[in-house]
């Protein structure tokens, strides 16, 4: 096979995997996932809307903030990181299977990742400013190289990510938060605050970027051994991670509880290195929630009927259209929290914006779960970037 195959090549016809054949453990964990992106992003609506800080209104917003920082706030986005890896990990194990040769895969892996990238920034520009599909696109472009490695090599690379990666990002995000707090508010429009997410977005970039390359490499690795796909085969390493991981998790939230219900007044230095420690141990809750979601899946699987049941299927039909779902909760966001719209952020209490992102997270559901009862195998966002990476599907052959 040439090396100079380009983009006028037709995708192969098993590009895609019918959705009776996908594997349950990836889907439902990327539908899981965007419940706590939500919640978290609907937790700190008040401080985006200058209210200023959590509103720890009562025993049930101070339960509620607790439990965020125990169990959702820096745990969703390193288990979507890990999953985007897994897909390339996937991706590369299609093609190679199909034929095709490590320069194609790598073309198409990086064009994936341009489209990823103009997509996040009219995300930012358009809608909301804490995006994170540019992000992944920056992944995609410049660790493409991170799928040919061996394990040793891959894994030495994800551990030094982590700790240097997870450190800038503690230090640099502390003096930023500072910065915007001692910043004096004006009249918010919507071109000016789009202007500002443009403004933050160089900044935000590689903040992001630095957090996310190591669980993006461990889920390079996981899916190098089908870990989500085939549970069965690694029932201990899933037990254990789901155990250590969410146990390590909750207990490394502990000191970020304490200071985020006012229990514990930190010293500067103290809260970031606190903050540093809820990043890295939010790792390792991202890790144990995919590992319990992989063995939740597989006994889904093995039931006797062959059943998922209603609520699974709905979760799946979410993860496989995420970045529709994702798009979504923040033409959401748009609407219901900005002071140029409904302007409802400081007026929630903490208990009330969790409540709110549930709700939101709920409706995408619903709508993807009604995109698959109509036959549509993936959402608009899904569809569109398929397209813009493999090209127009090639035209039936006529009769001759």
């Amino acid at each position: 096979m040439s090396h100079n195959t380009d983009r006028s090549e037709s995708p192969p016809a098993s590009g895609a995997v019918p959705a009776t054949q996908r594997s349950l453990a990836p889907d439902l964990a990327r539908g899981f996932m965007l419940l706590i992106i939500a919640t978290v992003h609907a937790h700190l609506f008040r401080d985006f809307a200058g209210a200023g800080g959590f509103s720890l209104a009562g025993p049930l917003d101070v339960g509620t903030t607790a439990v965020m920082a125990l169990f959702a706030e820096n745990r969703g986005y390193p288990m979507f990181a890990a999953l985007f890896g897994y897909g390339l990990a996937q991706i590369l194990r299609r093609r190679t299977a199909e034929g095709r040769e490590w320069p194609w895969v790598r073309r198409l892996l990086r064009r994936r990742g341009r489209w990823l990238v103009v997509i996040g920034v009219a995300h930012t520009a358009l809608l909301f400013h804490g995006d994170i599909i540019a992000v992944y696109g920056l992944i995609a472009l410049v660790f493409t190289a991170a799928l040919g490695m061996g394990d040793r090599r891959l894994l030495t690379h994800a551990f030094a990510w982590m700790a240097a990666g997870s450190l800038f990002y503690a230090l640099a995000s502390t003096l930023l938060f500072s910065a915007a707090a001692q910043s004096t508010g004006a009249d918010v429009t919507w071109l000016s605050d789009a202007l500002a997410r443009l403004a933050v977005f160089p900044s935000f970039l590689p903040l992001m970027f630095a957090l996310s390359v190591f669980p993006f490499l461990i889920g390079v690795w996981a899916g190098r051994r089908r870990l989500l796909e085939e549970p069965w085969r690694h029932l201990p390493l899933l037990r254990r991670t789901a155990a250590w991981g969410v146990g390590t998790s909750v207990a490394g939230g502990v000191p970020q509880a304490l200071i985020n219900i006012e229990v514990w007044n930190a010293a500067p230095a103290a809260e970031a290195v606190v903050f540093w420690l809820h990043l890295l141990t939010g790792y390792a809750g991202g890790f144990g929630y995919a590992a319990v979601i992989a063995l939740i899946a597989l006994r889904l699987d093995r039931r006797r009927d062959g059943r998922r049941g209603p609520v699974a299927t709905a979760l799946a039909a979410t993860g496989q259209r995420s970045m529709t779902c994702y798009l979504l909760q923040s033409v959401a966001w748009l609407a219901l929290i900005p002071p140029y719209t409904l302007d409802i952020g400081a007026s929630l209490s903490d208990a009330q914006a969790v409540a709110l992102g549930t709700a939101v997270w709920l409706a995408t559901v619903v709508l993807a779960e009604a995109l698959r009862r109509a036959g549509f195998r993936r959402g608009p966002a899904e569809w569109f970037l398929r397209r813009m990476t493999y090209g127009r599907p090639p035209e039936p052959a006529s009769p001759g």
